[in-house]
């Protein structure tokens, strides 16, 4: 029950007429026909011709994502994603839709209980998808869909970079979303939340059913709210009234009980059904005489004097003041002016509440703030041709809308005249430029909320917390990157509020393979917390005075930030109070981070960004072993990997797996990253990417809280991390005997990654994590077909879980698998053999059960019916040992397995059985090995040890297929391969 319940009403079928299937193409295409009728032939199009729209991104996180694709928990697929957003811009660019999307930047602290429930519901979503991924091994369901770490961050630098106007609301969403739309004239909005059905927007259409199909259309629902009015006989008026008695955040559910009963409504929200719920509201609404405030809260409450009235009125008005009508009395100036009375308040109200030690200084207050300092036009332009050589071979995303030659060109021509301005010096106004310069100092509109509204909270907050004082410069530009999308949401949160909302990540609550996330990437928090309240120069400030002998003992408060964060013991009841910790150096403040030009501002920009990180070492700034879009990678691996001397978190194949990954050539490739398959999706491989991308989203923090160091585009995720590439380079890391293996034979690669891999782990005493526990008996294992090369047992690392969960599927091994080979039978059939363990191994030692790790070792060779040869990653070569033949319904020659032989279980068997071992007795000179249960084809001599006489083969033991047109030699894995073994022609 509640507002929502009037959304799930408009998209039911009750209502005849009140939602249609439109295509906003076909829509924006009419408009501009209709504009080009009305302005004649020879006139310059209008801006009016094309279809404005207002996209509320936190509706549609999943459409811009690109669907509910299954592999969405292995830590996103941002290629594809950028891949389908080049798709969606274009579309819309050449059929004349402009977008501007917004997302919630704001704390929003009346409505903090339903951002509560709503993450508890989505941590349930995260036991399930987790529960689900260790005892299927395969990927989540869409029902359980959760964004992944880092999303928000990604689109709002993915529609940056395509020129889409992104935008951050400040105050409160829903109001500020609704105000854009009406103060710059847009045709409508996108959205699926009830609360804009309230508002009555010129054209509200459904980011649920928005959908990019191959034929050329972008397909969605539009909501037609006079049809809804007119079904329910309501008066438009009288919506407000109807929306805030359904329940809201001001007058909520548990409020309005006493009035359901009385409607005789069950409280129970399973028993009562969406149109139950709106039609009996809306006949009440119907039935009253007068819509005054004080009559409804007299109808509803029985009493004028029942504090409830108070949160009814509110919640009224709420809704009233985003109409069309109640907008033109709720916003009392225009956005302009609006900005400038803004500011002029804000400086009294600073110099009012700073009673410690002044934190500026005579420099500093000469300094340029209209932007960051490090977005020099030199410094955008170097950062976007290095851009250019990491997409270097991105492929271009597919064309899904057909249209004609001219229009297409006409899209090409831009383009070039776009960077011809660029070359030139010409900034371009507003949000649509690719350089962060021209928009982070462009006055173009943006979200602005009401004056008084903005003046409100800030009182408040500045009341009900501790944090010290910021001044107006750096409050009027974190203002206005937070509005356009240029900068981490939290850093404007924290300078306005002092408080932070950690959301739900997917990760195991119960934390027993690492602690949890946001407790890992805390100290990081800690130093951006003192870099933007100046904390070291409020403590020099500090001991400066007392050293003159002032009488007056200086004490410098602690900085202390709320972070509502998760956890068993504390379900977001209570936010964790976080002290800020120095630095550890002399970090200039924060407007000589921002905006100090010279060569140590640049240096000491970098070093703070660098310090937060741990990785303030001289390689991690050599391009040679760190390219400049691996920074960011860079820094967080070497922050996981010094994390804590008792905590150790990443195995040795494991971060080779982020690096070989990051270095992939199919990591651009999104076309082959959309058709590769993952057999096996593991828990910890999911775990990991959570961490990993929770890093990146934490490292994007500190760099603009240090004055953005590093530029935009080299911090794209997608430049160095895909989270389905991740899990099979993982699955492969943990099979593969060495890094060349991994790489696919590629030395350049190889190079690559071990540079990398020198960098991050340069000076730490490196401890790597402890490899998983064997696989213990009676857990049953399938086997990846497509990741496995040919000789390779699975890995323990792929099948361990949480407990003891059985694996459901079809299984290979029911006990541990013996280092002498053997045979499975089923029904007195042979159906599959593996031979022998062909690890190292000292001559004249017997051979062993296998024990320890993978890596390190050579697990025994298995075959079956169809074998392992099909299926394999790119990269992977079958290992050159031997192979044996075996039975089954494939009658075809397969390469490097040896001649087919027909085995019958008939007294025939037992007969060739004896004849080879008295044969064995008489020729061999080796130490033969027999296992039992294996005929005596399988069988052979052992070379010896010095290799002096020619061993004589038995015909078709070891006619494996030859590799590039050469025999492969062979070696039987007890002794050392001296001599090659002569194969028959």
């Amino acid at each position: 029950m509640g507002i929502q319940d009037l959304q799930a009403f408009l998209d039911s079928n009750a209502i005849q007429g009140g939602s249609v299937p439109v295509d906003l193409l076909r829509i924006a295409r009419n408009v501009a026909q209709r504009q080009r009728n009305r302005s004649g032939k020879g006139q310059q199009q209008s801006p009016s011709s094309k279809l404005r729209l207002v996209l509320d991104g936190e509706c549609c996180l999943d459409r811009l994502y690109g669907g509910y694709f299954s592999d969405w928990a292995c830590g996103g697929q941002w290629n594809r994603m950028v891949q389908f957003l080049a798709v969606l811009t274009q579309a819309t660019e050449m059929s004349g839709v402009e977008l501007a999307v917004f997302f919630n930047g704001s704390l929003e602290s009346p409505r903090r209980l339903d951002w509560i429930q709503q993450q508890l519901k989505v941590r349930i979503k995260v036991n399930n998808v987790l529960k689900h991924i260790t005892t299927k091994g395969t990927p989540p369901p869409k029902i359980w869909w959760t964004p992944p770490v880092c999303l928000r961050t990604s689109l709002r630098m993915a529609l940056r970079h395509l020129n889409v106007a992104v935008l951050c609301s400040m105050d409160d969403h829903h109001q500020e979303v609704i105000a854009y739309c009406r103060e710059n004239y847009f045709n409508g909005l996108i959205a699926d939340d009830a609360e804009y059905a309230a508002f009555d927007p010129p054209r509200y259409f459904s980011s649920e059913q928005l959908k990019l199909t191959y034929k050329g259309s972008l397909e969605t629902k539009e909501y037609i709210i006079s049809e809804f009015t007119k079904s329910l006989n309501l008066p438009s008026e009288r919506l407000c009234t109807l929306t805030a008695l359904l329940g809201n955040y001001l007058l909520t559910e548990q409020d309005l009980a006493d009035f359901y009963k009385k409607l005789n409504l069950n409280t129970n929200p399973n028993k009562v059904t969406a149109e139950q719920l709106v039609r009996t509201v809306a006949n009440f609404v119907k039935d009253l005489h007068s819509v005054e405030l004080d009559v409804v809260a007299q109808n509803v409450f029985g009493s004028l004097s029942d504090p409830r009235c108070v949160k009814l009125r509110q919640s009224v008005q709420y809704y009233i003041n985003g109409t069309k009508e109640g907008f033109l009395h709720y916003k009392p100036v225009k956005p302009a002016k609006a900005r400038k009375s803004e500011s002029k308040q804000n400086i009294p109200v600073q110099k009012n509440i700073a009673e410690v030690p002044s934190t500026t200084s005579e420099d500093d207050a000469n300094l340029e703030t209209s932007r960051f300092a490090s977005e020099t036009l030199e410094s955008e332009r170097d950062s976007l041709q290095a851009y250019k050589q990491a997409t270097a071979n991105a492929q271009a995303a597919p064309q899904i809308v057909i249209e004609p030659p001219g229009i297409q060109g006409h899209g090409d021509a831009d383009n070039n005249r776009t960077e011809e301005e660029q070359n030139n010096g010409h900034a371009i106004n507003g949000t649509h430029n690719l350089l962060i310069s021209s928009s982070s100092s462009s006055s173009s509109s943006t979200a602005t909320s009401p004056s008084h509204i903005t003046i409100d909270s800030t009182k408040q907050s500045e009341s009900t917390t501790s944090i010290p004082s910021t001044v107006p410069e750096v409050m009027r530009t974190a203002s206005e990157r937070h509005q356009k999308g240029l900068m981490s949401p939290h850093i404007y949160q924290i300078l306005i509020a002092g408080e932070l909302k950690l959301p739900v990540l997917l990760e195991d609550e119960s934390h027993k393979e690492f602690p949890s996330i946001h407790l890992i990437y805390r100290p990081v928090r800690q130093m951006v917390y003192a870099i933007l309240f100046n904390v070291h120069h409020r403590i020099y400030l500090a001991t400066k005075n007392k050293e003159k002998g002032d009488n007056e003992k200086v004490d410098v408060p602690d900085v202390v930030i709320k972070e509502w964060v998760w956890s068993k013991t504390n379900c977001y009841q209570t936010p964790e109070l976080v002290k800020a910790e120095q630095i550890g150096w002399g970090v200039p403040t924060i407007q000589r981070l921002w905006f100090g030009t010279g060569i140590d501002d640049k240096r000491r920009r970098l070093r703070g960004f660098l310090t937060c990180l741990k990785s303030d070492t001289p390689l991690m700034l050599n391009p040679s072993y760190v390219p400049q879009h691996l920074l960011v990678m860079a820094c967080v691996l070497r922050y996981v990997m010094c994390f804590n001397d008792k905590v150790k978190i990443l195995r040795r194949q494991e971060l080779d797996a982020f690096i070989a990954q990051a270095f992939s050539p199919e990591l651009m490739n999104a076309q082959y990253l959309q058709d590769l398959q993952l057999p096996l999706v593991t828990s910890r491989g999911v775990q990991l990417a959570t961490l990993f991308m929770a890093g990146v989203e934490t490292a994007l923090l500190a760099n603009d809280a240090c004055g953005a160091p590093i530029p935009w585009l080299m911090c794209c995720p997608w430049l160095f991390f895909d989270g389905k590439l991740f899990h099979h380079t993982l699955a492969r890391a943990t099979i593969a005997k060495n890094l060349l293996e991994l790489c696919g034979g590629d030395i350049a690669r190889v190079v690559k990654v071990e540079r990398m891999r020198k960098a991050v782990l340069e000076g730490i005493n490196v401890v790597f994590a402890r490899p998983p526990l064997p696989v213990t008996p009676g857990i049953r294992v399938s086997v990846p077909q497509n990741i496995l090369p040919a000789g390779c047992t699975i890995s323990e690392g792929l099948v361990r879980g949480r407990g003891t969960g059985n694996i459901a599927q079809r299984g290979l091994m029911r006990r541990p698998v013996p280092s002498r080979g053997g045979q499975l039978e089923v029904a007195g059939v042979v159906v599959g053999q593996w031979g022998p363990n062909y690890g190292s191994m000292p001559p004249g030692r017997l051979p062993q059960p296998i024990q320890g790790h993978t890596r390190g070792r050579l697990p025994p060779q298995v075959t079956s019916i169809g074998g392992l040869k099909y299926g394999l990653p790119r990269g992977f070569n079958p290992m050159g040992r031997p192979t044996f033949p075996t039975r089954g319904n494939n009658r075809n020659q397969i390469g490097g397995r040896g001649k087919k032989t027909q085995m019958k279980a008939t007294n025939k068997k037992r007969n060739n059985n004896r004849k080879n071992k008295e044969n064995e007795k008489k020729d061999s000179r080796g130490r033969g090995i027999t296992v039992e249960g294996v005929t005596g084809e399988y069988v052979g001599s052992v070379l010896p040890v010095n290799g002096t006489k020619e061993t004589t083969s038995v015909p078709g033991q070891f006619d494996d297929a030859p590799e590039n047109g050469k025999p492969v030699e062979k070696g039987q894995g007890d002794a050392p391969l001296v001599t090659a073994i002569p194969v028959e022609n």
